[in-house]
């Protein structure tokens, strides 16, 4: 049996197999990135509920994995060589995944970079747009009396969708087959339409693709599955 004792975030949250992955999260939208992919990927593993309610990813235990105070992060403790290896930020999880079990990602070099630069449209695109459209529309920002923030949130929203949008043209994935780009991408899209209620700020019925193509990931058995790890109860 593997021995995660030297991490100091199982103290907090005991792994009750430690033979398994440790995944620390919440059910947002970067956080089941990686509770989706590891159902994708069918590797076992432990969902350990990070409260924000309660503060826990700013308490030592969590910083010790993620000094950045942010979910999600794993420790899965077959890493290389056989060691257990702690890791943090969700683009860099999908990615380590992906190569871990040779899937949701393609082997040949181009489709390799063509995943990964739409898994970095997310992560410097998408997601940090979308989460400011959220706060200055849906959450404390929208009492601001000042117009310019929403505005430009929305207005680059709204860019964005377009151009996932096209990129979506002819195609049921984003590169074509289902892989890593998509589970980062298709969380955020949902939180837009389905909690933030933004579709008619970021015109979501003039999107030819984008609708059908949130529809397609909402339908899959491991989506379904990953958006309620870990439980919110």
């Amino acid at each position: 049996m593997t021995d995660l004792s030297d991490f100091m975030i199982a103290k907090r949250w005991p792994p009750k197999n430690p033979d398994i992955i440790q995944y620390y999260g919440f059910p947002t939208p970067n956080g089941v990135k990686v509770s989706i992919a590891l159902e994708e990927l069918e590797l076992p593993y432990e969902a350990h509920k990070v409260s924000f309610a309660e503060g826990d990813q700013f308490t030592p235990e969590f910083l010790s994995l993620n000094p950045n105070n942010k979910i999600p992060a794993i420790i899965d403790p077959d890493g290389p060589g056989g060691k257990p290896m702690p890791l943090f930020e969700s683009g860099a999880i999908l990615i380590y995944l992906a190569e871990k079990t040779g899937k949701l990602m393609p082997k040949d070099p181009v489709g390799r970079y063509q995943v990964i630069q739409w898994l970095m449209f997310q992560m410097g695109g998408i997601g940090p747009m979308f989460g400011q459209l959220g706060f200055f529309t849906h959450f404390a920002g929208k009492e601001i009396e000042d117009p310019r923030p929403a505005k430009r949130y929305i207005e680059e929203s709204a860019r964005l969708l377009e151009v996932l949008d096209g990129q979506l043209e002819g195609r049921d994935w984003v590169c074509g087959e289902y892989s890593i780009a998509d589970i980062a991408i298709a969380p955020w899209l949902r939180i837009v339409r389905d909690h933030y209620k933004a579709g008619d700020l970021v015109d979501w019925d003039d999107l030819d693709n984008v609708p059908a193509y949130l529809d397609r990931f909402l339908e899959r058995p491991a989506v379904y599955k990953g958006l309620r790890q870990p439980p919110r109860d």
